[in-house]
C-alpha cells in the first residue's frame, strides 16, 4: 500500500489510524475452548498441578530460555507462582485441560501499550502434558482471539534467537519475522539476542481461519490433514501472490464485481461469489491477490478442506482478462494444494457460463455433477493432482 503524503511538505506520512483512544487492557477472564481453558493464574488453585510438571530433575529444559527457573523444589516454585498471580504485567494465565481441569501451563499478556494498541504474549510454560497437543495450540488461538477483539493493533512474539523451537512456534502460529535486536538483554548472567515476530490486527482474519480450520474436529480426527504452518502460511511458494488483509475489502469488492458481473445477465440471477460481501469473504476463506501497480487485478479465493481445495472464485479485472492472469491464478491454486498435503482441487460455475466451463476443462478440470438449486444450476469440477 502506497504512503500519503503530506499536502504542504509532499512527504510520506503513514496512514491515518481509525481508533486512536487507548485500548482496554486485558483483564483477568475464563477464555474456553474444546481442548483447553484460560484463565487466571491461581497460585493456590494451580500450584501442585503446575508443580508435577515443571519442577525437579529433568524439567530444567522447561526452563532454559525462561527468565526465571529452572526449579529444584515446589517451596521456591509456588513463590514464583505467587508472584506471577500479583503481577498485572505480565498479566499471568492458567491453561487447564479442558476434560480434567488440570493445569498444564501458563502463559502471559505484556509489555501492554494501551496508548499505541500493542501487546505481546510470553512467558509461555508449556509441561510435557500440553507439548505437541491442540491443546497447545489452541491456548494461543484463544489469546490472539482476545486481543484483537480487544481492539489491539499488533501482537508481539519475542523470544531468545537461540531458541529453536520458539522460532518455529512463532512462524508455524502466524506470526511474522521482524528482525533480530542483538545483545538485547542480560538474562541469568548470559547474553539475549531476541528475535522479533508479529501479527496485525488486519492478518488476524485470514490467520484465524488457519487456527480455526486446523482446529476443527474433522481436520485433527485420526491425525491432522491439514498443517497449521501451511495454513497460516502469508505466500504460496513460487508465485508472488499475497495473503490479502481487512484492508484489501473494498478492492476486493470492487474486484469481484467488476469480474462477475457480466456473468449477470447470462445467469439471469446474482453470480455466486457476488452474494457474499468482501469482508465475508475475507473472514471466512482464504484470499490471494496479484497485485498489478499497486492494486489487485486478481484475487483467488480459497476453501481447504481435509482432502481437498475448493476455488470458491478466480476474479480477473476485465483490464486485465487475456493477458495470462486466469493461468497464473490457477497455477497457484494447486501450488497452494501441493503446500497443504492435498492432491484435489474442486470448484463450481454456472451452467450456462460454457466459455467457463470449456476454459476448466482445458486446463484438467472434470466435470464431476450437475448441482440443480431452486435459482440455477451449478457444474461441479474437480482435478486431480499428479
Amino acid at each position: 500500500m502506497n504512503p500519503d503524503r503530506d499536502p504542504v511538505t509532499g512527504q510520506p506520512i503513514g496512514h491515518p489510524v481509525a481508533e486512536t483512544s487507548p485500548a482496554p487492557g486485558p483483564e483477568q477472564i475464563r477464555l474456553n475452548g474444546r481442548h483447553v481453558l484460560v484463565v487466571p493464574l491461581n497460585a493456590d488453585v494451580h500450584g501442585a498441578d503446575l508443580a508435577e510438571g515443571a519442577v525437579g530433575p529433568g524439567k530444567e529444559a522447561l526452563w532454559q530460555y525462561m527468565a526465571a527457573g529452572p526449579f529444584d523444589d515446589r517451596e521456591s516454585f509456588q513463590a514464583y507462582l505467587v508472584a506471577c498471580e500479583a503481577s498485572s504485567d505480565p498479566l499471568f494465565y492458567a491453561i487447564l485441560d479442558a476434560g480434567s481441569r488440570k493445569a498444564i501451563g501458563h502463559a502471559s499478556l505484556m509489555r501492554i501499550d494501551r496508548a499505541n494498541r500493542v501487546i505481546e504474549v510470553g512467558n509461555i510454560l508449556y509441561t510435557p502434558a500440553l507439548q505437541r497437543t491442540a491443546g497447545a495450540t489452541e491456548a494461543m488461538r484463544l489469546l490472539a482471539g482476545y486481543v484483537f477483539d480487544l481492539g489491539y493493533r499488533r501482537y508481539e512474539w519475542k523470544c531468545n534467537a537461540l531458541n529453536a523451537p520458539s522460532r518455529s512456534a512463532a512462524a508455524r502460529l502466524g506470526f511474522s519475522y521482524e528482525g533480530l535486536f542483538r545483545q538485547a538483554v542480560i538474562v541469568k548472567g548470559r547474553n539475549r539476542d531476541t528475535t522479533w515476530f508479529s501479527m496485525l490486527d488486519g492478518e488476524w482474519p485470514q490467520i484465524r481461519q488457519g487456527f480455526d480450520r486446523w482446529l476443527s474436529p474433522k481436520n485433527l480426527e485420526g491425525g491432522q490433514s491439514l498443517r497449521l504452518g501451511a495454513l497460516t502460511r502469508a505466500t504460496i511458494p513460487g508465485h508472488a501472490l499475497r495473503r490479502a488483509t481487512t484492508a484489501d475489502a473494498p478492492a476486493l469488492a470492487a474486484l469481484q464485481n467488476a469480474a462477475y458481473a457480466p456473468n449477470r445477465p447470462l445467469l439471469g440471477v446474482e453470480p455466486v461469489p457476488l452474494l457474499t460481501p468482501a469482508a465475508e469473504v475475507l473472514g471466512r476463506y482464504e484470499v490471494w491477490l496479484a497485485d498489478h501497480e499497486g492494486e489487485p487485478a486478481g484475487a483467488l479465493v480459497l476453501d481447504p478442506q481435509p482432502d481437498h481445495l475448493m476455488l470458491w472464485s478466480v476474479a480477473v479485472d476485465p483490464a486485465h482478462q487475456g493477458s495470462g492472469l486466469g493461468n497464473t491464478l490457477l497455477a497457484a491454486a494447486e501450488s497452494r494444494a501441493r503446500d497443504l498435503d492435498l492432491v484435489e482441487l474442486r470448484l463450481y460455475t454456472g451452467d450456462k457460463l460454457v466459455r467457463n466451463i470449456d476454459w476448466y476443462a482445458r486446463r484438467g478440470y472434470a466435470t464431476a455433477r450437475v448441482e440443480t438449486l431452486t435459482d440455477r444450476r451449478l457444474v461441479h469440477m474437480h482435478k486431480r493432482l499428479g
